[in-house]
């Protein structure tokens, strides 16, 4: 597969059905689109992987607050909210990070770890850092629940799908035939407008405070990306899974800060 990013700064290649197609990639939401057509635009597609996360954090936010509203227990709107976001996505980032817990933790070699993650078991590793990260946005979700605020929840969704889009730029893949390989990858304008999106989402949800968020966001995500490239030589779909989770746990722990 060629290296795209050897464009550098050529003019960016945006089509409408890009949305419709980091949806399908990144949910189980049922769209109507053209999967053709969203297939082969994968990559270029990257920079709405913010959108996509601010619309998800979005409907997990209001069916947690509207719940809470309601007098549901504060624990239980977050679960129920978590569990909400955890459907429509298919738990894809939670299988992610357990993926990389067991291969990381377990592997002798890269290819033996690589295999690991690739197993659709979960193992002792995976399983703890699946009920760390839970517990974690559990947590982060209650204080923002009991703060009523519901652009928080669409801010941390965006700033968290960012590093995925960052990583697949800066750096190499793992494995060659994983799925991560499919998307294909990302050029300097993709990375710069997913960037320059979330920034924008998070601003209208946050205002200034949407800088230090996103700083927080994709700085979290960095000693993963130093594990994968000491363990695996790169990224991996689950690599980015992994990042998704660390970075929305950073983003619900500097807002819960702030309340």
């Amino acid at each position: 597969m060629n290296d795209i990013r050897s464009t550098g700064f050529a003019k960016p290649d945006l089509d409408p059905v890009d949305i419709a197609a980091a949806f399908t990639l990144l949910t189980r939401i049922p769209l109507p689109v053209n999967h053709v057509r969203a297939g082969e635009r994968a990559g270029q597609a990257a920079w709405a992987y913010p959108f996509v996360g601010a619309v998800l954090g979005l409907i997990a936010g209001a069916i947690a607050i509207a719940l809470y509203w309601i007098g549901v227990p504060t624990g239980i709107a977050a679960a129920c909210g978590l569990g909400a976001l955890m459907l429509m996505t298919g738990a894809l980032h939670e299988d992610g990070i357990a993926d990389c817990a067991d291969g990381f933790g377990g592997g002798a070699t890269p290819a033996r770890r690589l295999d690991i993650m690739k197993d659709s078991r979960i193992g002792a590793f995976g399983a703890a850092a699946l009920i760390v990260v839970l517990l974690a946005r559990w947590s982060g979700y209650g204080i923002v629940i009991e703060g009523n605020w519901l652009a928080a929840f669409s801010a941390a969704g965006a700033v968290s799908r960012l590093p995925m889009v960052l990583v697949m730029y800066a750096m190499p893949l793992a494995r060659p035939d994983g799925f991560a390989a499919r998307v294909g990858m990302i050029t300097a304008p993709t990375a710069l407008i997913a960037t320059a999106l979330a920034l924008l989402v998070t601003v209208l949800c946050l205002g200034l405070m949407a800088i230090p968020l996103m700083l927080v966001a994709v700085l979290s995500c960095l000693p993963l990306c130093w594990l994968a490239w000491r363990r695996i030589g790169g990224y991996s779909g689950d690599v980015l899974g992994g990042c998704q989770q660390i970075a929305e746990i950073a983003a619900l722990a500097f807002l819960s800060a702030i309340l």
